[in-house]
């Protein structure tokens, strides 16, 4: 997974770049259809991941997947774990048998290259970061939110200078190309649904050249013992 930083170089970086301009929060409805099918059936995964998280110490951490990411996920001696269900077109089959619901929509939707059950410990911060790779979007569905002091999502994603607290069950397609961070502000793990999709639309070479990263992505994550 780690190569995803190195195969993404700033000069694929600057061509995407150039080429796509669309805002840091996208139109699930254009952008990713598939998205209604899955906060259809949030409360199903939800009962999944709580399941998940009872053996919560068995979940690697962001970092001990791929340790290039210890800057931000390790920053603070909090957890950020990571269930991995799909990793760039690779099945992890071992965990999608705890996942039944999550993986056969997950199966049948094919412009999901990876999915992920993030737990994010309490008052664990994420530091400012951005993404590599323009040719994916990241499609982040709330499945357990606890609130904050004063009643709000205690869970805040800052992307390109905006604030968003997603509830139970609310969605957001972003593109995680932008500068954001994120902070869980309560005293419970936050639960998401990680998606990484497709890009739809992309010019005939952008498009090869997104299919050329995202597998050898995964061939790499074959390799590692990730599928």
């Amino acid at each position: 997974m780690d190569s995803l930083y190195e195969l993404s170089s700033r000069a694929i970086r600057r061509i995407y770049d150039a080429r796509i301009k669309t805002p840091s929060v996208l139109d699930t409805d254009t952008y990713f259809p598939g998205a209604q099918r899955f906060q259809s059936a949030w409360r199903q995964i939800r009962q999944e991941a709580l399941a998940v998280m009872k053996d919560a110490q068995d979940i690697p951490r962001f970092h001990e997947i791929m340790p290039a990411q210890a800057e931000i996920s390790a920053s603070d001696g909090k957890d950020w774990r990571m269930f991995l269900l799909k990793v760039y077109g690779q099945d992890v089959r071992a965990n999608q048998a705890a996942c039944p619901v999550l993986t056969e929509l997950v199966a049948s939707t094919p412009e999901v290259l990876s999915a992920t059950l993030s737990f994010l410990a309490p008052h664990k911060h994420i530091p400012r970061h951005s993404g590599p790779f323009r040719g994916i979007l990241r499609f982040q569905l709330n499945l357990e939110a606890p609130v904050d002091a004063d009643g709000r999502p205690g869970a805040v994603l800052w992307l390109d200078h905006q604030e968003h607290r997603l509830a139970n069950g609310e969605c957001l397609l972003w593109d995680d190309t932008y500068p954001h961070e994120v902070w869980n502000h309560s005293d419970q793990t936050r639960i998401a649904l990680l998606l990484d999709v497709r890009r739809p639309e992309m010019p005939l070479d952008l498009r090869l050249l997104s299919r050329a990263v995202t597998a050898g992505v995964g061939m790499v994550a074959r390799w590692r013992g990730f599928a």
